[in-house]
């Protein structure tokens, strides 16, 4: 296995290396791998749409499906161009719109929680927006299990943005130590929580989901503000990050409030975008028993 990492690094390396016109042709050659050859996870891919869009003829769904692949071949490639993009380079391929709604908050002595979706490229999201503020931001990640991985993308993540990352199960402490400091702080908060950690169901995309919960519960304890960013392909290789705001008074939010505003926000643009979200994560494995303790909140 440690061999097959080393190959890895050295041939993420050279692709990192490649113009962008290049990089395409060979994400170009990885649809078509992942896709056509290997099939990655396209039994998932499918089910997950056909349940979020009932009804949906199945050429619709399969050409959702399709560029579905193609953006995900983008995004594994120029996530691996993080290891040599310049800043230049990347803030020329990421924007924001509504820019203002973020530095408001800062000049309200507000630390930030920005809520977003495995959508577009969130990666590049990070950390062009840690390039263009004078506040300090970090992403709330899940560590891979192979530490190795680990440590390879942490350092994709921090090589233009040092020392950004914060390991999941220790996010409310580092908050609460750095409350004082005006931060953002990035909540890829689609993921699926354990059973275990399963405490709040809404129906989302027509299906029971499970949501963590932790957003709307860090945001009233420390009063952040907290944002919605919409990542969009504006074409091959062009993101923007549109910005929402959800609240800037958490505290005086109803309990569950800000969750239910984040997933209405989330489920707007995969309806408006439905080929630019991660369709092959399960994230529906989780069955909501009907005997359930735990409230559906629709």
């Amino acid at each position: 296995m440690a061999i097959g990492y080393y190959i890895f690094k050295a041939v993420a390396w050279i692709i990192s290396k490649l113009p962008f016109p290049l990089l395409y042709i060979l994400s170009d050659c990885l649809y078509i791998f992942l896709f056509y050859i290997i099939g990655y996870r396209k039994k998932v891919v499918i089910t997950n749409l056909n349940n979020a869009f009932p009804g949906n003829p199945k050429h619709n769904i399969n050409k959702i499906a399709r560029q579905y692949y193609r953006n995900l071949a983008d995004v594994i490639l120029e996530i691996i161009k993080l290891r040599s993009i310049t800043s230049d380079q990347l803030l020329k391929r990421f924007s924001f719109e509504n820019i203002l709604v973020f530095r408001n908050l800062f000049k309200a002595n507000k630390s930030i929680i920005l809520s977003i979706g495995h959508c577009g490229n969130w990666e590049w999201m990070g950390t062009a927006l840690g390039l263009i503020t004078e506040q300090k931001g970090y992403a709330i990640v899940k560590p891979l299990s192979d530490p190795r991985f680990d440590r390879y993308l942490t350092m994709l993540r921090t090589r233009l943005n040092k020392d950004s990352v914060i390991p999941f199960k220790e996010t409310y402490r580092f908050l609460v130590r750095n409350k004082n400091k005006l931060t953002f702080n990035v909540f890829a908060a689609d993921q699926t929580p354990t059973r275990n950690e399963i405490n709040y169901w809404m129906t989302f995309l027509n299906q029971d989901t499970p949501f963590f919960t932790g957003i709307d519960k860090i945001a009233r304890s420390l009063d952040m503000g907290v944002l919605f960013i919409d990542i969009q392909r504006v074409k091959r290789g062009q993101y923007k990050g549109v910005i929402t705001k959800i609240t800037d008074d958490a505290k005086n939010t109803e309990e569950d409030e800000i969750t239910k505003k984040y997933i209405t926000l989330l489920e707007q643009s995969i309806r408006n975008r439905p080929d630019n979200w991660l369709w092959s994560h399960r994230r529906w494995k989780h069955k909501k028993k009907e005997n359930s303790i735990q409230p559906n909140h629709n």
